[in-house]
């Protein structure tokens, strides 16, 4: 019977003497408890002890967290908390060095525990905490434990980081900036100050002032992978902390001493795997570093702005420079105007007399026009290459460069999270991105060429923009998730990753979501094959008993007679015979010619059969050859021509003649027919299985018992 739900059953140990096994009654008060335990084992004073978890973090047991307790658990009975909270209190003020140390070390352990850290805090302990990092000079072992320690019971929250004196934040800074340091005193020093520069503007200031970035950068270059974590750690509390302006300035200046190459070789392809930890960092770097291009995106473009102005009619004159220069003296400012507005058009603004005005959406704003510029000044050939390109095709066929870019750029920074709050969790970042410096900017010259190719490929009009760019933003989200290591792998693999591609990956994972391709399904697929297979054999010669009309042709290709063939229902016969214009399904009874399915030998399909190898015009020629078939008999090699109607009466009459050959049905008929069954009758057999997802491998079939003793014998029931 199981105990009841108020009970667990648990082993309560103490040192040198026998473990209890006791029965837990959850409603009953926990001093009450522990009572009765020490009674059990003749201890006095059971308010001085409590019990706590004998494995994993040795949580003491309260009434608030009492429920946790599970059947089994393992408990120790040890000293309760307050008194633990006094001894410690006492022994970190002691004259003998390894008392203190020791107090510090078990401090530094059991400040983890919520309920100790309220007692020791409550006692003032942290006043002594302070005293013994801003009086003392030692820093080895005891101060790691008194900074251990520190750290522990700050993180419960019951003191703010801004009752820190200046003494003692400079102490833990200046620890953080010495070289001749033990590594695990500058982690916790780190670590400290990472904690302490959310808290308020004050600390961030302090810590920004005393801790350089190039301080910061020092401990991201040593070997100590956790020491590189931690630094990194307080470089991004520095800027999610700071203003726009400082953070602008703080990449500014990490640009300049090349952090992405050294992130992209020394940490990223370091030999030692990355952890979620620097992951998420190196995530939150990236972000705020494309956020950058915040402002930009949410600028709308000014028409009195001389600056932006100039940008605009920079594109122009890097596409079209040699006609505009040959043209200035010569013609007058309405016809300059006119030949800009041409210009402008052929660079794919929307309203050419005023390309300002396709840049007032924001997003992507300015950004837009950065990104068009950087292409036309970077990549000039490729710019030119682009423009002129376009502007010798069809006006309905051309790829219009700036209406692409600005969509483009949209793309991006929606891909991109541009604008978007960090992830506190997220850890998808993208190695390429620590490879180059300008990289929104670069990855945008890669992207635009692929619009251009991808319009190629899908033969695109104006009216198919918005299906292209859906395309090319499937291409780069795709091409992504692979997280190339580098933009030019990047560019490599987006453009190995034509339209076709997208095509073949869509009805791929079409396939998927339906279940089709899963291991069982497949299985049950091929079960499934040879019962359609026989239904379409079946429906073909059932159709075969119907009948056809075919046309006679002659040898000068006139479509003039009329005549009928059917198969007799016992499927032994071929009925055919001439019949009048209007005569839909004759009997079988007036077809007075006749073949025994028995003589048959073969069909030929095409340019085999006798009647389509006389020479003629080449489009009739071609037609005919996609309809015709013959069946060859045994009366003197004599062919029965055929010219079938329709593509579809042509499948179905050679899918029934090799039926009764006993050959394979190889029409393209054959196969629609056969997917539409297969797929009809697996989404009814899979019905029940209705958002179930199918394992690739069964399960495993369990090992048959080693005896049957289990089975009831019924002779030996009571009368």
């Amino acid at each position: 019977m199981p105990p009841p739900k108020d009970v667990v059953k648990i082993a309560i140990q103490m040192v040198g003497a026998i473990p209890q096994l006791i029965e837990l009654q959850q409603t009953k008060p926990l001093a009450s408890v522990l009572k009765d335990v020490c009674d059990a084992w003749s201890l006095p004073n059971a308010e001085r002890y409590a019990l706590q978890y004998a494995d994993g973090r040795q949580t003491y047991i309260t009434e608030s967290n009492r429920r946790d307790i599970k059947n089994g658990s393992i408990l120790r009975l040890t000293t309760s908390p307050d008194q633990e909270a006094e001894q410690l209190y006492i022994g970190i003020q002691s004259k003998n060095v390894d008392v203190k140390t020791d107090s510090l070390k078990k401090l530094a352990s059991l400040s983890q525990d919520v309920t100790f850290a309220q007692e020791f805090i409550s006692r003032n302990g942290l006043k002594q905490i302070y005293s013994i990092v801003e009086e003392g000079n030692d820093t080895g072992e005891m101060l790691a434990h008194t900074l251990k320690a520190f750290t522990e019971l700050m993180e419960h929250d019951f003191v703010s980081w801004e009752n820190l004196s200046t003494v003692f934040i400079k102490k833990i800074v200046s620890y953080v900036n010495m070289n001749a340091v033990d590594a695990s005193i500058q982690q916790l020093s780190l670590s400290i100050l990472e904690n302490m520069v959310p808290t308020s503007r004050l600390l961030f200031e302090v810590v920004k002032k005393e801790v350089t970035l190039d301080r910061l950068l020092m401990h991201l270059q040593v070997t100590n992978a956790q020491l590189q974590l931690k630094a990194m750690a307080l470089l991004i509390a520095l800027l999610l902390s700071a203003t726009d302006a400082e953070r602008r300035g703080m990449m500014d200046y990490l640009r300049e001493k090349n952090i992405r190459q050294f992130i992209h070789k020394n940490i990223i392809h370091s030999s030692e795997p990355l952890g979620d930890e620097m992951a998420h960092y190196l995530y939150v770097l990236q972000s705020v570093s494309l956020n950058l291009c915040e402002h930009r995106m949410k600028m709308c473009m000014d028409p009195y702005s001389q600056e932006q102005q100039d940008l605009l009619q920079s594109l122009r004159q890097a596409a079209f420079e040699s006609e505009s220069e040959a043209s200035a003296g010569t013609f007058s400012t309405e016809r300059r105007r006119s030949l800009c507005a041409k210009e402008f058009r052929k660079l794919g603004f929307m309203n050419n007399s005023n390309p300002a005005e396709d840049l007032r959406r924001a997003p992507p704003g300015l950004l837009a026009l950065d990104n068009m510029v950087y292409f036309s000044r970077n990549t000039p050939n490729a710019y030119s290459r682009f423009i002129l390109e376009n502007s010798s095709r069809e006006d309905k066929h051309e790829c219009p460069f700036a209406r692409s870019s600005i969509q483009l750029t949209l793309i991006l920074c929606e891909i991109l999270h541009i604008g978007e709050p960090c992830s506190e969790t997220a850890q998808a970042f993208y190695p390429m991105f620590f490879g180059q410096d300008h990289f929104f900017e670069e990855l945008f010259c890669i992207c635009i060429q692929l619009v251009n190719k991808t319009w190629k490929e899908m033969r695109a009009t104006q009216e198919d923009f918005d299906k292209v760019m859906q395309v090319v933003r499937e291409q780069i989200t795709r091409t992504l998730s692979l997280k190339p290591t580098s933009l030019e792998l990047f560019k490599t693999r987006v453009n190995a990753l034509n339209y076709s591609e997208i095509l073949k990956l869509r009805q791929t994972e079409r396939l998927h979501q339906e279940e089709t391709l899963a291991v069982p399904v497949l299985e049950l697929r091929e079960k499934l094959k040879p019962e359609l297979l026989e239904l379409i054999r079946q429906q073909r010669l059932l159709h075969l008993c119907e009948g056809t009309l075919f046309r006679k042709i002659s040898s000068r290709r006139r479509q003039d007679k009329l005549w009928y063939c059917r198969l007799s229902p016992n499927h032994k016969v071929l009925h055919y015979g001439d019949v009048e214009e209007g005569v839909q399904s004759p009997p079988i009874e007036s077809l007075t010619e006749k073949i025994p399915v028995a003589d048959m030998k073969m069909l030929l399909v095409g340019k085999e059969c006798p009647h389509t190898k006389e020479k003629s015009s080449g489009k009739q020629n071609k037609d005919v050859l996609e309809l015709a078939f013959s069946i060859v008999h045994d009366v003197e090699e004599y062919c029965l021509n055929f010219i079938a109607p329709t593509r579809y009466e042509f499948c179905l009459w050679t899918d029934g003649l090799n039926v009764l050959l006993g050959k394979e049905m190889t029409s393209e008929r054959t196969q629609t027919d056969l997917d539409v069954l297969l797929s009809m009758e697996l989404k009814l057999r899979l019905l029940d299985l209705e958002n179930i997802s199918i394992p690739d491998d069964p399960p495993p079939i369990p090992k048959p018992p080693s005896n049957l003793n289990f089975c009831y014998d019924f002779s030996h029931a009571e009368q």
